[in-house]
């Protein structure tokens, strides 16, 4: 019997992922707050905190508009949690970088978002990885996180 969007059990996954969703956004957003950031300010710093990225790459992990990156990355800046690099491959794109006080911020912020590590830990290593595996086949294999 092929699955339908209205199932039960497909509509009881989707509503649990949504509300995993609203749950982490809330948090994200009260961690942000803490240290007088925006939600997207603090994902922007998270993102530079794993490596530095030209503005297009930004906009496109994070779904939305070069310019709108702009400006993030300008108020960051001017926080001195971000700074503006030459490309070492290609002098003629800029790179955004965590300075050292923007990856100590991005620390804190990681360190302060428990509601999912919380409940993770009680799932064994295989279940994780089974999760994990799930949800990375859900987004698709082209999916840049």
């Amino acid at each position: 019997m092929a699955t339908t969007r209205t199932d039960p059990l497909t509509f009881e996954v989707v509503q649990l992922i949504g509300s995993v969703v609203a749950r982490y956004h809330e948090e994200y957003e009260r961690a942000a707050a803490e240290h007088s950031l925006t939600g997207a300010q603090a994902r922007l710093l998270g993102l530079l905190s794993v490596e530095p990225l030209p503005m297009r790459r930004i906009a496109r992990k994070l779904k939305c508009e070069p310019s709108n990156v702009t400006g993030i990355v300008d108020r960051l800046e001017a926080r001195g949690l971000v700074e503006r690099r030459p490309d070492p491959d290609d002098r003629r794109v800029k790179l955004a970088a965590p300075t050292a006080s923007g990856l100590a911020t991005a620390k804190l912020l990681r360190g302060s978002l428990d509601f999912a590590r919380e409940p993770l830990a009680e799932l064994s290593a295989d279940e994780r990885r089974t999760l994990r595996d799930l949800l990375r086949r859900m987004v698709g294999d082209d999916a840049e996180l």
